[in-house]
């Protein structure tokens, strides 16, 4: 890449082969329009949306439930072939959504640039459209355009500026100049003399040669980035595919035994074959992925309330496992809104409350509010900052917003703590003539007239300023300023700036004669008023957010493009560091290699002027240590990094709408604090996944004990197939789901988060699944035991009854999984209303079923009365008892 920076304004003019004085002709221009091609952003190839849909059904465990839906068909089983193919499609068709919208998100960076540019052709200035740009185009822009393309500064006025926040995080506007720069190596954020596609003019006027277009720009290769990054699983998916694998090979095993089994026993071999096949059918547990795709759906219908929205499902669990958070600062960890913190005026320093734009705040002296009546200097220093600024401070229903310069704006906001409004003052004091801010001058001066006096009013860098000064006023008296006070207030400012506050001085000159307005004779003999140090303040929730992730194992690492002091000092205000030597720069990332990031990236908490390619390194050094990451972000620059991270989190408010689009959830309120919500209801989400797949587990390994168990002791086989499909529908629907919505443990953010290898059933879980299916299945067994031998009652009845008793069972081992060790009576039975309903419905569809008449023949039952209604019913609870029991056990073995 040519380094344009580093160019003369001729050279680039010859580079170009351009002209400032009359630019391209038109016919050249038609000429590099077929060289370079249009200045848009490449689209990625789309799919046609029948293959995106095709493409839900790659998923093994999802052809598991297709042949499961045929071969229900076949054995014409039509309630159970219905209730498969419909979670099949449900679930393909969300996933079909899902993938639809993400690819929108390379169309929203067309939003960025303007449409229309002004540019100059065959020596004069047309109005043409921005796709129509090429290298050596001469174009002029002002306050509020955007930049339609990377441009080199060729003229500019003095107070020109580029809000430049969305590529490089710096917060405040950077002013441009058109000079050669000497830095081979300067990052994008330190190239004064170039602009940049999709930034835009928050201030002046300037001219400049484009010198790429399209793709080749910094706003293109970002694009790329994005296009090359690969959609990873997240680890839920991941296990829940091999998972689904293991589970259908053993149901096979076990079913294939139940058949040969059975087989042997001299059954008819249809019979044989319709019942291994329904038990095949009930084992696989078809609901999984639905109640997992409708649990993680409700999770987000919950975390839309707490103001973070989820784009794809399965990226809540991811977060819920997260690692590192990697943040951007600016408006992530920072308000985004230029705050002053500290004046100094009255020989005094004064603490600034509140923090943004609203005007909610008061001065304090050693912890102590103060009477600003009493601090006549102080009052002056707000006065000349208020005059001398061009920038306006809005309240619309209630929000406070800024129209101009946010640095002038913070300015703004401290006079008005102190009850001084731009609008009373401009009706005092009545603006004759300004003399603007210039990055060379570094000042600026605002000639007012009130009653019969002519007034100039300055601020500008302390250095510049108190060298213009003559004399200094505190506590209402001017007096001469000798070199010993410009000693003090330097040592003031170098303190204020070692913790990252960008610092203001402000005086004034009473003008004696209208001879006098030039710019040599009004900026001398100045009176000092004050400095005003600000900074864009740190979040006020963000602290305990932050020190919520440390307490669940989850690291915080900030990554930005500001300044390394700004930085510094917030990472310092939200204690992220202890020590500078955890603070790198995008300089030294530069300079080492990918294997030596790799060493340092988990000790560094703070990155610092950073471009897009360094996040993108830092997000792969962190994820080849196998960690989590999530990277929240806001502007273009973040838009790769948040796609490459396993859960990419975008700001709702401050946030690019490419950002949104290509992240996994967005922060609507962009408070940190709603990010470490998600966290918690991610752990929890998974949790109540856990809970309904050894559910499910537990009970289809009931449901095949039983069937391997009569065959074994060579009993006749107490279900029929229809049997077995009705309790499938009725027991892993709607208890299932109910499940998936239990109330969140709330200690569950003093754990450590989980291994993303950690199984989704550990071989304690697994052995606990066993047990219980085993138990539900010596329930069943002794109830159809009883009536079949003991009370002679013929096969039907013995039948009804075991069907009875292992739909109810699970029913009341659904009440278990609440948690592991405590007592369903310690948690309450009414903590998880959605559960007591699920079971209810639960079991009037069983009893109907079994004791109304129409459905009797269809399912082969009888009504089951008297001492046999109480035995069952008996039966049926004896599981929820056992698990009491054990967690007794448990709790004493701990």
């Amino acid at each position: 890449m040519t380094k344009i920076w580093l160019m003369d304004v001729s050279e680039i003019e010859e580079y170009l082969g351009t002209s400032i004085s009359s630019g391209l002709s038109e016919q050249e221009a038609t000429r590099r329009l077929t060289v370079y091609g249009y200045n848009r952003l490449a689209k990625k190839k789309k799919r046609h949306p029948f293959f995106l849909f095709l493409e839900q059904f790659k998923s093994f465990i999802v052809w598991i439930l297709v042949a499961a839906a045929i071969v229900s068909g076949l054995l014409k089983e039509w309630i159970d072939t219905f209730a498969i193919i419909g979670i099949v499609i449900l679930n393909s068709f969300l996933g079909f959504i899902q993938e639809f919208k993400a690819e929108k998100a390379l169309e929203e960076l067309k939003k960025l640039f303007s449409h229309y540019t002004k540019t100059l052709r065959d020596g004069s200035i047309r109005t043409i459209s921005s796709e129509l740009l090429v290298p050596g185009d001469i174009i002029e822009i002002e306050a509020g355009d955007n930049i339609p393309a990377d441009c080199r500064v060729v003229w500019h006025t003095s107070n020109f500026t580029v809000q430049e926040a969305s590529l490089t995080g710096e917060s405040a506007p950077v002013p441009k100049t058109s000079i050669r720069l000497n830095e081979p190596d300067a990052i994008i954020a330190d190239r004064a003399n170039m602009l940049y596609m999709g930034t835009s003019v928050a201030s002046g006027r300037a001219k400049g040669i484009v010198v790429d277009t399209g793709m080749k720009t910094e706003l293109g290769r970002i694009t790329e980035m994005i296009q090359e990054g690969d959609n990873e699983k997240t680890p839920l998916q991941e296990r829940l595919e091999n998972f689904g694998k293991i589970l259908v090979y053993i149901c096979l095993l076990l079913v294939g035994a139940i058949f040969l089994m059975e087989y042997i026993r001299g059954g008819e071999l249809f019979d044989v074959f319709l019942t291994s096949v329904s038990l095949a059918v009930a084992a696989v547990p078809e609901g999984l992925p639905a109640v997992v795709t409708i649990g993680l759906a409700l999770g987000v219908q919950r975390m839309a309330k707490k103001h973070v929205l989820i784009r794809k499902l399965p990226s809540v669990e991811t977060l819920g496992c997260a690692t590192v958070i990697c943040s951007d600062k600016t408006g992530t960890l920072t308000k985004n809104e230029m705050t002053v913190r500290k004046i100094y005026a009255d020989d005094t320093i004064f603490n600034v409350t509140g923090t943004g734009y609203s005007p909610d705040g008061y001065f304090m002296v050693d912890n102590s509010p103060i009477d600003i009546e009493n601090f006549p200097g102080l009052g002056r220093c707000l006065l000349c900052a208020t005059v001398c600024n061009t920038s306006n401070l809005l309240n619309k229903d209630g929000n406070w917003n800024i129209v101009g310069d946010p640095t002038e704006a913070a300015l703004l906001v401290a006079a008005a703590k102190a009850k001084k409004t731009k609008e009373e003052i401009e009706k005092e004091y009545k603006m004759i003539d300004e003399i603007p801010f210039d990055s060379e001058r570094k000042r600026m001066t605002v000639i007012v007239r009130r009653n019969q006096e002519t007034i100039a009013f300055i601020k500008g860098a302390p250095d510049v300023l108190l060298n213009l000064c003559s004399f200094i006023e505190e506590n209402g008296k001017i007096k001469p300023i000798d070199n010993s006070r410009k000693e003090r207030i330097t040592e003031i400012t170098n303190s204020f700036a070692a913790n990252a506050l960008r610092v203001i001085a402000t005086g004034y000159r009473k003008i004696e004669s209208a001879t006098e307005i030039n710019e040599e004779e009004i900026e001398k003999d100045i009176i000092f008023t004050g400095l005003l140090a600000m900074i864009d303040p740190a979040r006020e929730e963000v602290k305990p957010a932050i020190q919520k992730c440390r307490k669940a194992g989850i690291k915080v690492k900030m990554i930005t493009g500001d300044h390394k002091q700004s930085a510094i000092a917030i990472a310092r205000d939200l204690s992220l560091i202890e020590k500078e030597d955890s603070v790198v720069s995008g300089e030294y990332i530069d300079r080492i290699d990918d294997s030596r990031l790799f060493e340092i990236v988990r000790d560094i908490s703070v990155y610092a002027r950073v471009s897009p390619h360094h996040k993108l390194r830092i997000v792969r050094a962190l994820k080849k240590y196998n960690e989590i990451v999530a990277m929240t972000g806001d502007g273009v620059n973040d838009a790769p990094a948040v796609k490459e991270a396993n859960i990419g989190v975008a700001m709702g408010i401050t946030g690019t709408d490419v950002t949104k689009e290509v992240a996994d959830m967005v922060i609507t309120d962009d408070n940190f604090a709603s990010i470490v919500a998600a966290v918690e209801e991610g752990r929890g989400i998974y949790e109540n996944i856990r809970k309904f797949i050894h559910y499910l587990l537990s009970c289809n390994t009931g449901e095949i004990m039983v069937m391997f168990f009569t065959s074994l002791f060579n009993m006749p086989v107490p279900l029929f197939p229809i049997q077995i499909l009705w309790i499938n529908i009725v027991t892993d629907g709607l208890p299932a789901l109910a499940l998936g919505v239990d109330p969140a443990d709330p200690q569950n953010m003093e754990m450590p988060p989980r291994k993303t290898d950690e199984p989704i059933i550990n071989w304690k879980n697994g052995k606990l699944i066993i047990l219980q299916g085993f138990f539900i299945t010596l329930c069943t067994i002794i109830a159809f035991w009883y009536v079949l031998f003991i009370e002679d009652a013929g096969i039907l009845k013995a039948r009804t009854m075991a069907f009875f008793v292992l739909a109810c069972s699970q029913l009341f081992h659904s009440f278990n999984l609440r948690s592991s060790t405590r007592s369903i009576f310690q948690i309450g039975f009414t903590s998880n209303m959605k559960l007591v309903y699920a079971n209810i419905v639960s079991v009037l569809l069983q009893v109907s079923v079994i004791f109304i008449p129409v459905f009797q023949p269809i399912f082969k039952t009888q009504a089951i009365k008297g001492i046999d209604l109480i035995i069952a019913i008996t039966l049926s609870s004896l599981p929820l008892w056992e698990m009491e029991l054990l967690k007794i056990f448990f709790r004493r073995k701990k």
